[in-house]
């Protein structure tokens, strides 16, 4: 049986509980945090619902929930796609083909509903929410920033029509004992030449006055010809500037500035906090936030790169150098093993060029399908 779901906190709790139950006891998927889930999903607290329309559904058997999947439209990006597209996203189930395929139907009814002529996914709200489907690596740790899914859901999704729309690769990398020579070299050469400098912060207040605005509106120029980005609104802006800016390591954050002190680059990493995630359950009490709280500042061997981004003027011309000869020997001193990349388009040769300097393998690879309606 299929419910359609009310957006209210109490219901958007079982709606993401369910995702960290189902995974119970598997060593390679890392819970939410519940809490930002459910603000994710909630139209009172979430500024994307300024032009997102969303509807929930869960499938029960015998009373207990089986499955979950949203459905959502991004007006913004229809708008300026000239598509009529439908996402579906935050989606689980159990090995039960009847119970994929009710989750579904009742997802594309609703954009059907809408008018849409196709369904795309998984994707969130924006993309700074997870996004693409686990297809190579299910024994391989995931991350905060991804999703982790049973090999069985690409199998599923393929029986009820849907075919390949985009893929993202991800890699790890060792963290060299030095700067790469060559790595060196090109940001000596970026610095003289464009007159660019690096930016090093102690304090979180001053980084989110004189640059807080402006990291988020680089992203929007970076990523704006990327696969079916949402630019942020300003509202979204104060929004992740006031959740995310505060947790920051500030040696992990590097700033690339112009003459003129503008931001042409931005390089942003974080310890891994997979292990803490799961220790935690996902929970902050009553004693999660001691595990997330040592994941941030205890001993760790991996750092996740969660954003690198630079200016369009500047990509292609070593600025990406300048940011990695300012992070690795803070990776070194921190004690830093490997170096999560999180996803990449596949296609993103330029981006993916920049691992060749250092031990990597490519260990995952996610995917978005299509489905006309």
């Amino acid at each position: 049986m299929i419910k359609k779901i009310s957006p209210d906190r109490k219901s958007l709790k079982k709606f993401t509980q369910f995702q960290i139950d189902l995974y119970k006891g598997n060593d390679c998927y890392v819970p939410p945090l519940l809490t930002d889930d459910i603000d994710t999903l909630d139209p009172k607290v979430n500024p994307a619902f300024d032009f997102c329309d969303a509807a929930y559904f869960m499938a029960y058997r015998n009373g207990k929930p089986v499955g979950r999947i949203a459905a959502i439209i991004n007006r913004q990006v229809n708008n300026a796609t000239g598509a009529k597209d439908a996402r579906f996203g935050f989606v689980d189930f159990i090995d039960d083909t009847s119970v994929s395929e009710e989750l579904f139907h009742a997802a594309e009814e609703w954009a059907r509903s809408k008018g849409m002529k196709r369904i795309i996914g998984p994707l969130g709200f924006t993309d700074l929410d997870h996004e693409g489907m686990l297809v190579e690596g299910f024994d391989e740790l995931g991350t905060m920033a991804t999703i982790y899914n049973y090999p069985y859901y690409n199998d599923h999704i393929k029986k009820l029509g849907y075919t390949k729309e985009a893929d993202w690769v991800e890699f790890v990398m060792e963290v060299p004992d030095g700067i790469p020579e060559k790595y060196n070299r090109i940001a000596d050469i970026v610095k003289k030449k464009f007159n660019l400098r690096v930016l090093k912060f102690k304090s979180r207040k001053e980084i989110k006055e004189k640059y807080g605005r402006a990291l988020f509106h680089l992203v929007n120029e970076a990523y704006r010809n990327l696969y079916q980005y949402s630019p942020l609104t300003e509202r979204q802006i104060d929004y992740y500037i006031k959740i995310y800016l505060g947790l920051l390591n500030l040696d992990l954050v590097t700033l690339v500035v112009d003459k003129n002190d503008k931001l042409v680059g931005i390089g942003i990493s974080m310890p891994s906090m997979s292990r803490a995630l799961q220790k935690s359950g996902g929970k902050m009490f009553p004693l999660g936030w001691v595990h997330l709280l040592k994941g941030l500042k205890g001993k760790n061997d991996r750092v996740d790169l969660l954003l690198v981004a630079v200016a369009p003027d500047y990509q292609n011309k070593g600025v990406n150098a300048l940011l990695f000869q300012d992070l690795i020997p803070h990776y070194i001193r921190l004690g830093y093993k490997f170096a999560e990349s999180n996803p990449e388009l596949e296609t993103n040769a330029k981006v993916q060029g920049q691992w060749e300097y250092f031990n990597h393998r490519q260990h995952r690879r996610r995917r978005s399908y299509k489905k006309s309606l």
